[in-house]
């Protein structure tokens, strides 16, 4: 990953020049070239196309913009976010910048595109030894260098930022607070873009993106950890939703809790039709088995619609401990305890592709656009709080009293 402020080369040296330089000496190699969008990922492979006529022989068969050969059979592809890429497969994929600006970056909708696009679609196209070259300028924690670095893949990136002003450990060995291209943007310079953009600098510039801290939770109360104990109180609380491609989202939350700290511990979210949603909860119950033993929760709407949903819900998880109940009160007022133990330094994420995302919509709330994560998170611990762990360190009577209770609310519906 190469991180590096706005206006500073990195297209014309990493997208543009580097896989010229690269088909010099491999004119076999399969480059694909992404972009935000189809018009920027042609640009790029137009640029690199000109440059490589200069140098090497072309093939005349594949000429246009969006692909093109040498007369070896290598060459290069080009790829907007969410443009397809199958019958393809690439030895060098380079992405650069798939966010264009901060109202995409503040979407969780198309971040969540963005991961697609990258997972399904570029992932896939990978050959043997095949090099990604991820090329960004940092807009939000959630984006998708974050969402990489969070996931079980982030370990195999090496990552190099270059800010704006030099920290402490440049790369390039400057001075701290040494300009990157003084020729280009100097001190004054920089200094003008600070007083402007504000918060925006230190992503935009300095490679440090923050997420929004609203009044309820912080970033720094919620680290990121690796391992959650395997002695754990455990329950998931499903926040269902049931419009596909749009609206609200489902969420489902696994939350643990051992020797006084609370761990976010699992997250899956997406609208989802409801039969796709019913089969998706379904086969997370048979997953969870690997954690242990846990007890799912699910809201009760108001009225007989919502009774009949939580029958379904119970159904649906037959042969598990699972339980319904209606909610009462703000989604502030359910969120505060988790807040308060937030405060207190008590909980922990685990550090998964959906860590930041969960983190940004925590730090937005109650004013974010989507509160299904956090809401679901908190309802969950508010159970795990209402019955603490017995001695033993298993839930094996929780389960027990939940289960009673699950009952119990089945005789009563």
């Amino acid at each position: 990953m190469i991180f590096m402020p706005p206006q500073h080369g990195k297209s014309a040296l990493a997208t543009i020049r580097y896989p010229v330089w690269r088909l010099q000496r491999e004119p076999k190699l399969r480059v694909i070239v992404g972009a935000y969008n189809q018009y920027l990922a042609e640009k790029f492979s137009r640029q690199a196309r000109r440059l490589a006529s200069y140098c090497m022989q072309l093939s005349l068969d594949r000429t246009a913009a969006y692909d093109w050969e040498t007369r070896s059979g290598g060459g290069m592809r080009a790829a907007g976010v969410g443009s397809g890429v199958t019958g393809i497969g690439g030895d060098l994929i380079i992405i650069d910048d798939p966010v264009k600006s901060r109202e995409e970056a503040e979407s969780q909708a198309y971040r969540d595109r963005v991961w697609d696009w990258y997972s399904n679609d570029l992932y896939t196209r990978q050959g043997p030894d095949c090099a990604f070259i991820l090329i960004m300028t940092r807009w939000h924690q959630d984006d998708l260098a974050g969402r990489i670095i969070d996931s079980d893949d982030g370990s195999n990136w090496t990552i190099i930022s270059l800010p704006a002003e030099a920290e402490p450990g440049d790369p390039l060995g400057r001075t701290t607070g040494e300009p990157l291209c003084p020729a280009r943007f100097d001190l004054t310079a920089l200094a003008d873009f600070r007083m402007t953009l504000g918060r925006d600098y230190h992503a935009l510039y300095q490679q440090q993106p923050s997420a929004r801290e609203g009044g309820m939770f912080k970033e720094h109360w919620l680290p990121l950890v690796d391992a959650v104990p395997a002695q754990a109180q455990r329950v998931r609380w499903w926040d269902q939703a049931a419009t596909e491609a749009g609206g609200d989202f489902t969420a489902g939350v696994l939350v643990a809790y051992a020797n006084g700290i609370i761990t976010i511990e699992d997250v899956l979210r997406g609208q989802w039709a409801a039969g796709e949603r019913d089969a998706i909860i379904r086969h997370t119950a048979e997953k969870d088995a690997l954690y242990g033993p846990i007890v799912y929760w699910g809201e009760q709407e108001p009225g007989a619609s919502g009774k009949d949903a939580a029958r379904a819900f119970i159904q649906l998880l037959a042969g598990y401990p699972v339980n319904t109940e209606p909610t009462t009160g703000s989604k502030e007022i359910a969120c505060q305890p988790l807040a308060s133990q937030a405060q207190a330094g008590n909980v922990r994420v685990k550090r998964a592709a959906w860590s930041s995302a969960f983190i940004a919509e925590a730090c937005d709330f109650p004013s974010g656009k989507h509160d299904d994560q956090i809401e679901a998170a908190a309802r969950a611990f508010n159970k795990l709080a209402r019955y603490p762990a017995p001695a033993s360190g298993t839930n094996i009577e929780l389960r027990r009293v939940h289960a009673a209770r699950s009952r119990s609310s089945w005789q009563r519906g």
